[in-house]
């Protein structure tokens, strides 16, 4: 059994009482005393600080960060080329199948690009990088932390220690220094609130996250508070509501692929899986991700298998991530199903413990999300 690594804030989430678990080869913090619920509802009214040290963090450089920008649109179906300095913006890899590799945040840093991929997937995309991107320089970060401050209040405690951070707008990015250390900030997250991811040295990053830490408004937050504010907010959990097999149009991440790169677009294609996905964002894909609203308080859980009636039949789709919604206060999942029983307000059945109980799809996010534009 292969040993599980840790963040260098592995110490400080022992110290501050955290449950520790096994996550994507990572010993993390799941939860502290305060516990998920107050965990979630703390970080929509005011800030929870997230280690996400475990994501993967790789710099690309090559002849001009336009050159690169430009090889990097042959794994991804996204615009790299027209992302201004100082900017990020969402994408995904995809396969020669159409479907999703991984997905990722990239920035332009003027020289260079900057890449957050997912923890289990980080070997595999610095392999698949490597393979393909023949004229660009593949750095690993391998020696800085991730942190995640979100909330209402991340702005008024980030800016306590860099007050240049409050004039940051969704998405932008900037290379600033917080506590006499060099830190890459980007007014970002996985929530649906406004807040912040900071890349600092591993050396660093207790002190920091103890600085963040001492703001009353700041909590310390888990993975269990992660993933019920990204579920609220509508967002996919790579290896659970997206995979390999699955299309980023039956994903509804087709907002995240601009026209430029969309059939009659000036850079269209040229990524993996293109003949797949433009024909399904011209057709439309047979399934498609929903959000579905279950009747009483029982969540429908990842794997609940998902019926057209009440009775009889064979199932049309399956829950991909479920829980109870702190915020929403009731339960909420995704989940695939036919397009056409996908449209708001649709009626279907999941099997909970042998029973067929009734959920409706629902728009995403549940949540509005609530970013600084």
């Amino acid at each position: 059994m292969t040993a599980l690594l840790q963040t260098p804030l592995h110490a400080l989430h022992l110290e501050l009482g955290a449950r520790m678990v096994a996550f994507a080869g990572y010993e993390m913090p799941v939860q502290y005393p305060a516990g998920v619920m107050q965990e979630h509802l703390h970080t929509r009214e005011a800030a929870g600080l997230f280690d996400v040290s475990h994501m993967g963090q790789v710099i690309l450089r090559g002849e001009s960060c336009e050159a690169v920008a430009l090889a990097l649109e042959a794994l991804v179906p996204v615009d790299v080329a027209g992302l201004k300095p100082g900017r990020q913006r969402y994408g995904f890899f995809t396969n020669d199948a159409g479907g999703l590799r991984d997905d990722l945040m990239f920035a332009n840093r003027g020289d260079h690009l900057f890449l957050v991929v997912n923890a289990a997937c980080k070997q595999d995309d610095l392999a698949h990088l490597v393979a393909h991107l023949k004229d660009v320089t593949i750095e690993p970060v391998t020696d800085r932390a991730l942190l995640a401050l979100q909330g209402p209040e991340a702005e008024a405690v980030l800016s306590a220690l860099a007050p240049e951070v409050a004039a940051m707008k969704f998405m932008d990015v900037i290379t600033t220094t917080i506590l006499g250390a060099e830190a890459w900030v980007s007014r970002s997250g996985y929530t649906g609130e406004d807040g912040f991811e900071i890349s600092v040295s591993e050396a660093r990053a207790e002190a920091l996250a103890r600085a963040l830490l001492e703001d009353d408004r700041v909590l310390p937050i888990g993975l269990g508070a992660r993933d019920s504010l990204r579920l609220e907010a509508g967002l996919c959990l790579y290896g659970h509501d997206i995979d390999t097999a699955t299309s980023p149009v039956e994903a509804a991440l087709t907002w995240a692929i601009q026209k430029v790169r969309r059939s009659d677009g000036a850079r269209a294609g040229g990524f993996p899986g293109a003949e797949r996905i433009l024909s399904e964002i011209h057709n439309g894909a047979e399934r498609r991700r929903v959000g579905l609203r279950p009747e009483g308080r029982a969540p429908m859980r990842e794997g609940t298998p998902l019926y057209a009636g009440e009775t009889g039949g064979d199932p049309v789709g399956e829950v991909t991530s479920g829980a109870f919604g702190p915020t929403l206060g009731a339960p909420m999942s995704m989940g695939y199903l036919p397009s056409e029983l996908a449209a708001s307000g649709t009626k279907v059945w999941g099997e909970v413990r042998g029973k067929r109980l009734p959920a409706t799809v629902a728009d995403l996010p549940f949540v509005p999300a609530r970013f600084k534009r």
